[in-house]
């Protein structure tokens, strides 16, 4: 199997199998945390959840990366990024433990929410320092395969987390506190696995290091602009193309998300309970669409190049899942999140490849706290465009057609910079 070879493959990089193990660690605790926030909020028996409730949950945790973000880029082209993974790592150990008891004492919902906030801001921090480190630890050659495995293997990581969140929640008596220390053990596991690193390992170079916090955050909006100049001059214009096609499809990722849940509790679901169970089916039908993706993408990209597969994702997705979500059916929607899952992380791929590709390593680390935080204010968006279109029950026919028109735009957007970019060759 050609993904088992390709692995086996980069395995041989000691830098990378160690980067790796950080990676699962940290998103299989985000698994964790994320199901056990969703069970609380969602599925509680005593919660009479809406659409309203479920986007305004994702504003409070969501829309503060925008302003995490970009602090993040630039902080990450100072700080090691070692360091980075390891101390972000412990606090949201720390973090994540203090929710727990939260739970447990039934406070107020906006501590909670602090609290939940807290470990979700510094994952701003560690996913993006994991992205810009990539290139650090494999060659040019294998980058495209290693983009393809290293974030997928991550996001099945995180589906095994939320797996095993399911199967802690059963074993405690549904306690959403003892899955959150579940989560907490896992991150401290991720912040240890870090210290098999060398610090120097993960860059950026020694010349580009300003560990003065005070240096690093007055200069951030001067860097900010050179970043953003650097992605949009010439040679990298087809890596912010590949970003705003990105941003585009995360809306539509994150309008269905909220569909699926409010679908999962009330449209077809008698009960909460088995609303869960349906979610949790969806959760490991849509790890298989990103599993399938890392296995395809290779392929799919090396023959047509990131750009056009990105069409070919965004066409797929337009078509089917127009099809396959109107029916508002069990069966139907499992088969459309599969879609979901596959087109998404497949565009993710291929647009990963071409801003690692684009970008020069100084730039890295804030041009993917940008792309971070288009991905989060484009998901926040549609939950709020979803909150206010989707009945009670979540069956909501223009919200389908909506999303499959938008993400035919992006295919025929992007198909047609991609003509004029290869003419002009």
């Amino acid at each position: 199997m050609a993904v088992v070879r390709d692995l086996r493959v980069l395995l041989r990089f000691q830098g990378f199998r160690r980067l790796l193990a950080v990676r699962l660690l940290s998103q299989g605790a985000d698994g964790v945390y994320q199901v056990a926030l969703a069970t609380y909020v969602v599925f509680s028996p005593e919660r009479q959840t809406s659409a309203v409730a479920v986007a305004s949950a994702m504003a409070v945790l969501l829309l503060p990366y925008s302003l995490v973000g970009p602090f993040a880029g630039v902080l990450l082209d100072r700080w090691r990024r070692r360091q980075v993974l390891l101390h972000g790592n412990l606090v949201r150990s720390v973090m994540a433990a203090a929710t727990a008891v939260l739970m447990v004492a039934a406070v107020p919902d906006w501590l909670f929410y602090v609290s939940a906030l807290c470990v979700t801001a510094v994952n701003r921090f560690v996913l993006s320092g994991l992205s810009a480190a990539l290139p650090r630890v494999v060659d040019g050659e294998r980058l495209v395969i290693a983009n393809s495995l290293s974030p997928t293997a991550g996001t099945l990581a995180a589906f095994a987390g939320g797996g095993l969140a399911f199967a802690v929640r059963l074993v405690a008596a549904d306690s959403d506190a003892a899955v959150v220390l579940l989560g907490a053990v896992l991150y401290l596991c991720a912040a240890l696995a870090s210290l098999l690193m060398a610090p120097e390992l993960l860059g950026p170079d020694r010349e580009s290091v300003q560990p003065r916090l005070g240096a690093a955050v007055t200069g951030a909006a001067r860097d900010l602009v050179a970043g953003v100049r650097h992605l949009l001059s010439p040679p990298r214009r087809e890596a912010a193309w590949a970003l705003g096609s990105m941003t585009l499809m995360r809306f539509c990722y994150g309008a269905l998300t909220v569909m699926v849940l409010m679908l999962c509790r009330y449209g077809l679901a008698s009960d909460a309970q088995q609303g869960l169970r349906l979610l949790g089916l969806a959760l490991g039908v849509s790890g298989a669409g990103f599993f399938a993706a890392a296995v395809v993408t290779p392929w799919a990209a090396g023959r047509l190049g990131p750009a056009r597969w990105i069409v070919v994702c965004a066409g797929s997705a337009s078509v089917l899942e127009l099809a396959l979500g109107l029916p508002f059916a069990p069966g139907p929607l499992l088969a459309a999140v599969l879609v979901l899952g596959l087109t998404t992380q497949g565009a993710k791929i291929a647009t990963d490849t071409v801003v690692q590709s684009a970008v020069e390593d100084g730039f890295r680390g804030r041009i993917f706290s940008v792309y971070d935080v288009l991905f989060n204010v484009a998901f926040v968006a549609a939950a709020g465009v979803a909150a206010l279109m989707l009945p009670p029950d979540g069956r909501s026919a223009v919200l389908v057609i909506a999303v499959s028109v938008i993400y035919g735009t992006v295919a025929a957007a992007m198909a047609r910079f991609e003509r004029c970019r290869v003419s002009h060759q």
